[in-house]
């Protein structure tokens, strides 16, 4: 969620309960600007809040010349001092996934500890029991790293990539119709392209390599982890990930105006096949 349109934004998502105080507001609008003015981003984005026992954690992103990879994230526990959060590893995310459990403390420096049982392969006994360790710092990062991979949202044709490979914001993006904003299909992840292109030639008559280098979500697993509806009226489209409870996304229709935030405990969905 774009920092200079945050006055108005945070409104578009509040009927999913997901609502920041005038306080946090105000501190936000401010610092936010200081922000990219001290790391030199070219857009500065307010991407949520993780919620913890003890504090809350305010999550902002700065983006460079290119919006799809110059991207660095900062975390808050005031709003107004920020942090760089440590880029994410693959080594990271295995340290996460053996040592952190729960929701999260709302400490930075508090450090995960959980005993991993150490086996190795062709070996029926067990050689002894490791205490696997990770801060909640680490922990963090690599959250927002799975949400930003998992639902990270944009309307198809609101970005552009150049010749060079660098991806910009699409000036000449009027927003989707009311028609279009209606299918799945015209909403598309903001992540590397992993799944690509898989429709048929009848299907590609509008297909454009220039708009069209990332994945829809039309296309994600399970089907149905997506929630698509209009509200303010019918002047908002609505979009509610099912499998990151938390993720809100909002486009209206015939503006350019889009974006998305972020507001949970930072816990996967993981018994979403079961419900659907």
């Amino acid at each position: 969620m774009d920092s200079n349109s945050l006055c108005y934004s945070l409104d578009f998502v509040a009927s999913s309960g997901r609502v920041l105080t005038v306080e946090q507001r105000a501190a936000l609008q401010t610092s936010l600007l200081i922000l990219k003015k001290n790391y030199k981003f070219h857009r500065v984005m307010l991407w949520g809040k993780i919620l913890g026992i003890k504090q809350d954690y305010f999550i902002a992103q700065g983006r460079g010349e290119d919006e799809l990879k110059d991207q660095k994230y900062l975390y808050s526990l005031n709003c107004m001092d920020w942090l760089l959060l440590p880029t994410v590893t693959e080594s990271m995310i295995e340290e996460v996934s053996e040592a952190a459990k729960g929701l999260f403390i709302g400490d930075p420096s508090f450090v995960y500890e959980q005993k991993i049982q150490n086996q190795r392969e062709g070996e029926e006994a067990v050689n002894g029991n490791e205490l696997a360790r990770v801060s909640e710092e680490k922990r963090l990062a690599v959250t927002v790293h799975h949400i930003d991979e998992d639902v990270s949202v944009v309307p198809r044709g609101a970005f552009i990539r150049s010749p060079l490979g660098l991806v910009h914001i699409n000036r000449s993006f009027d927003g989707l119709s009311e028609s279009e904003a209606r299918k799945l299909d015209n909403f598309l992840h903001f992540r590397a392209l992993k799944k690509g292109n898989k429709k048929s030639i009848e299907e590609t008559g509008e297909w454009s390599p220039a708009i069209d280098f990332l994945d829809v979500l039309s296309d994600d697993a399970p089907k149905g982890s997506w929630s698509l509806q209009f509200e303010c009226a019918s002047r908002v489209c609505v979009l509610r990930s099912l499998l990151w409870l938390g993720l809100t996304f909002y486009h209206v229709p015939m503006t350019p105006q889009h974006g998305y935030i972020y507001i949970g405990n930072g816990l996967k969905n993981l018994d979403l096949p079961f419900m659907l």
